[in-house]
């Protein structure tokens, strides 16, 4: 099935917001409280860490309900509806916050917020693995998924850069412009995208009756699967760990922390203008080579920061351009091989639980986040930095900035080992497919061998 670009657009739409909220998290709120609220920067990266201890208990609940229940509206749409008001009301406590807040505080409303966050991603996600069975069309899907959410983020980018041009710098105001455009439109754009694309029926095969954790079990078994949390663990640390530390390194050592809104903005237009070239090489030379060589572009690329100082900000941003503009590459390729990997675990399960690989390949990714995210706060302190010190010595700026560049470009690397000779190619891919169309048109067909 091939969905016209109008059908892409609405079942992408909610995507431009909900990444709107997700970018503050690593960029603004461990700065913004740790520097302008006087939470200490270490307590912030652990309280949002272990906002996401929820996540294990929630995300496969979450997604092996949204697979089994037949809920009026489909399987995968009301779960997103009742997201939107969790979502909605923890986000502007968390970007709007009273004068007093603590480390408890943000940790309670970043566990609400991840919760939403799963009621609306989860689903959409493992919706967008159904639409379509084929292997470039996936990644198709995927593409368009996460270009409309960097064109979000670009949205929100360019109204900053604006704000910063008008005089508006404390980030209080940025972030509560952030909330109120989030708490107006996503309800929109959430209601575009259930209102006007169809789910496909579930492929329904002849099988047990399993646990929760009975597949869980099954899918921890499926090498394929293993090997892309292996990458997604380190790509996404690696990522989330310059993330968090873009506006501290501005502010503390190229001494410039206003270009910021600027940097990201332009970061942001590069990761969009790359995503047909990598969607190009993802077909020509296959998925898991384009995804590795993504990683490797944003390794090598963030070497050349460790070494940028104070009257240099422009190089860095140039840098930074040329770094993220494998970005979003590296997300929508990855959500479109663990939609390949689905369908071998749909061969062997014998049933089609795109909710429940997605809630673990959720958990791996917000996992991935929190790790980032405290690796880029508990190692500067460990390092003897605060933010909220005078300005640091070269020394420690130096140390910041080993952070900053080294330890991504090696979280990085290690990640595309574990891509190398990857079994789910098109070519077995397309077996995988036969196979399972092959079982569904007979009446009482049973799954087959688990494909390796």
């Amino acid at each position: 099935m091939r969905l016209s670009r109008t059908r892409l657009i609405a079942y992408s739409a909610p995507s431009l917001v909900t990444s709107v909220a997700a970018l503050p998290m690593a960029l603004f709120i461990p700065a913004f409280y740790s520097g302008d609220l006087g939470v200490p920067l270490a307590s912030v990266g652990v309280a949002i860490a272990l906002s996401r201890l929820l996540d294990v208990v929630t995300d496969p609940l979450i997604g092996s309900l949204s697979d089994r229940l037949r809920i009026p509206g489909g399987r995968r749409k009301p779960w997103m509806i009742l997201g939107a008001p969790l979502f909605l009301l923890s986000l502007w406590k968390i970007f709007v916050p009273g004068p007093e807040v603590t480390a408890a505080y943000l940790l309670f409303w970043s566990a609400v917020l991840y919760l939403g966050f799963t009621l609306i991603d989860l689903p959409h996600k493992a919706w967008g693995a159904e639409i379509s069975t084929d292997y470039d069309e996936r990644t198709r899907i995927t593409s368009w998924r996460e270009a409309i959410a960097t064109a979000g983020q670009v949205g929100l980018l360019a109204a900053l850069v604006w704000l910063v041009a008008d005089g508006v710098e404390a980030a209080a105001s940025q972030l509560r412009l952030i909330a109120l455009i989030v708490v107006i439109i996503l309800p929109v754009l959430l209601g575009l995208c259930v209102f006007f694309v169809q789910e496909r029926p579930p492929e329904v095969y002849v099988h047990p009756k399993r646990s929760v954790w009975a597949g869980l079990g099954i899918v921890a078994r499926n090498p394929a699967f293993l090997r892309m949390i292996g990458c997604v663990l380190l790509f996404v640390s690696g990522v989330a760990v310059q993330g968090t530390l873009h506006r501290l390194v501005l502010a503390d050592v190229m001494l410039d922390e206003n270009r910021f809104p600027l940097m990201i903005l332009l970061e942001n237009l590069g990761t969009l203008a790359a995503v047909p070239i990598w969607l190009a090489l993802s077909v020509r030379f296959g998925k898991h080579r384009a995804l590795m060589a993504a990683a490797l572009w944003l390794a090598v690329w963030s070497l050349p920061l460790i070494f940028m100082r104070a009257g240099e900000v422009n190089w860095m941003t140039i840098i930074i351009v040329i770094r993220g503009s494998s970005f979003a590459s590296i997300l929508f390729i990855a959500n479109s091989i663990a939609a390949d990997v689905i369908d071998v675990d749909t061969l062997e399960s014998g049933e089609q639980r795109s909710g429940l690989f997605f809630a673990v390949w959720g958990m791996a990714i917000k996992l991935s986040l929190a790790l980032g995210v405290v690796l880029a706060t508990v190692l500067p302190s460990l390092a003897g930095y605060s933010p909220s010190d005078s300005p640091p010595t070269p020394i420690i700026q130096g140390r910041l900035m080993m952070i900053y560049g080294a330890l991504p470009a090696v979280l990085m690397a290690f990640g595309a080992l574990f891509l190398f000779r990857f079994p789910i190619t098109k070519a077995r891919h397309d077996k995988v497919r036969a196979e399972l169309d092959a079982l569904a048109r007979q009446p009482n067909g049973a799954a087959g061998e688990s494909f390796r």
